[in-house]
């Protein structure tokens, strides 16, 4: 169960100002300007890999994750400062409140989704950032998520179409089918029996490392459909999946639609697609996926003391793909 915490911090006005419209872009590109200082200081496979304890996703924590998740949260406690009160969902503190939680909306954000890139020095890793009115995906009404290495910057409201880099984003792709399919979560025990499913009906396949990189893939066409081969949490999907749908695409969640919980504890498998014939195909896939595979091997992870890295000898914690 992930953890409720309270913020310190005291609202500068009496009265909590609507969230969702508050300057998101803004504050949003604070926060990848202090995450690239970081990054920049942070160089090298072995200075990123130092562990930090266990987040309340339920993961081993990287100190970057951590560090990214302070320079998040400082803009968060600005906020609450100007007088909004949310409650606020990360990987790493869980649930946070700023102020009065009962008013329903939430920030739901993954500072460095994709930290085995980060760690890895591979440039696909993203802040993903949403703001929802109320329980579920269906509620997110605000989306951000910056890719870190190509520098792209999506973003959305509901009911107002998404943008990259301020331009007008749409699901199109070249027509040609399921050309080009993203995967997460790419494991080879999950992934063999998804591509035996997939076979003579998608021509290549990609692993980007970010679920939001891969919504905002669909999102702008890049790719024809992506789906996850383990469940994801609310923080990773949460902003890209708005995305995605504001252009144009379909999103299905557990192989549904929008009705699941923006709560730490809730998985579910996450499909997108840039029509429905499409989706239903990666759905029917993603089915061997969610099946645990015959004999597959859960490894146990070491213990060792927080911040310290990990040897070359030493099969490395689960953290977030």
């Amino acid at each position: 169960m992930a953890r409720r915490q309270t913020s310190d911090a005291a609202p500068g006005t009496p009265e909590a100002g609507s969230l969702v419209g508050a300057d998101w872009l803004e504050a949003c590109r604070r926060m990848v300007a202090a995450q690239r200082e970081l990054f920049s200081r942070e160089r090298g496979i072995a200075a990123r890999t130092v562990y930090d304890g266990v987040g309340e996703g339920g993961d081993h924590s990287l100190a970057i994750d951590r560090r990214s998740e302070d320079i998040v949260f400082a803009e968060l406690e600005h906020l609450h400062a100007d007088g909004y009160d949310f409650t606020a969902i990360s990987e790493e503190r869980g649930e946070v409140a700023f102020g009065s939680a009962g008013n329903g909306t939430a920030v739901i954000v993954d500072p460095l989704d994709g930290s085995l890139n980060a760690r890895r020095m591979l440039p696909s890793f993203s802040l993903s950032l949403a703001v929802a009115s109320g329980p579920t995906m269906a509620d997110v009404e605000v989306a951000f998520v910056h890719d870190f290495g190509s520098g792209d910057e999506y973003f959305a409201r509901r009911g107002e179409g998404a943008s990259l880099d301020g331009e007008e984003l749409r699901a199109r792709g070249p027509g040609f089918g399921l050309e080009v399919v993203g995967i997460e979560g790419a494991k080879p025990e999950r992934l063999i029996p998804v591509l035996d499913a997939l076979q003579g009906k998608a021509y290549r396949m990609r692993s980007v490392g970010s679920i939001a990189i891969s919504l905002c893939y669909v999102a702008g066409g890049r790719f024809d459909a992506m789906m996850t081969g383990r469940a994801s949490r609310s923080v990773d999907a949460a902003a890209g999946q708005l995305i995605a749908r504001e252009a144009g695409a379909e999103v299905a969640f557990a192989g549904d639609g929008l009705d699941v919980g923006l709560d730490l504890d809730a998985r579910y498998h996450v499909a997108a697609a840039l029509d429905g014939e499409m989706l239903a195909t990666v759905l029917q896939a993603q089915r061997f996926a969610e099946r645990a595979p015959e004999g597959e091997r859960v490894r146990k992870q070491p213990q060792r003391p927080s911040g310290t890295a990990a040897a070359d000898s030493e099969p490395p914690p689960e953290v977030d793909a």
